[in-house]
């Protein structure tokens, strides 16, 4: 029993290890396809992020890994840009919720078009299946749940 302990914790760490091996290599690719289209992965992360719903530049934050602050100083450019815009948060009076704009979501379409092409590539050259993505969203979903609570 004990050595079953120790072997998942040793697969921890090493999911762990890759996780960030694979972040590490998409933002670098990432970072080269912003800057082909006139943005910033900074600016395309968080535009992604809150493209499914409103978010806070704490709740930002957390799901990218990022200090609040790094988070607001790139959240006020792409307002100024009119990619994102400011709504009042009922839940909390002074942390405002950012949201995307059309225009944000223009930018956004964008970015993920030019970059479908060399995901795919990617993809279809790894072997993964959408099941097997969706197992691993899964199980990484399930680790995150449970740092969390």
């Amino acid at each position: 029993m004990l050595s079953n302990m120790a072997d998942l914790v040793t697969d921890y760490r090493l999911l762990i290890a890759e996780v960030y091996e694979l972040a590490g290599l998409s933002r670098r690719i990432s970072e080269r396809e912003a800057a082909e289209n006139g943005t910033t992965v900074a600016r395309w992360h968080i535009l992604s992020v809150v493209s499914e719903e409103p978010l806070t530049v704490p709740a930002i934050g957390r799901r990218l890994g990022l200090v609040r602050q790094a988070v607001q100083r790139v959240a006020d450019d792409l307002v100024e840009a009119g990619q994102l815009r400011v709504e009042p948060n009922p839940a909390h009076r002074r942390s405002m919720l950012y949201a995307i704009t059309p225009e944000g979501v223009r930018v956004l379409e964008r970015l993920w078009a030019a970059s479908e092409p060399r995901r795919l590539d990617t993809l279809a050259g790894s072997g993964v299946t959408a099941e097997d993505l969706r197992h691993a969203r899964t199980t990484l979903r399930h680790l995150i749940d449970a740092l969390t609570h």
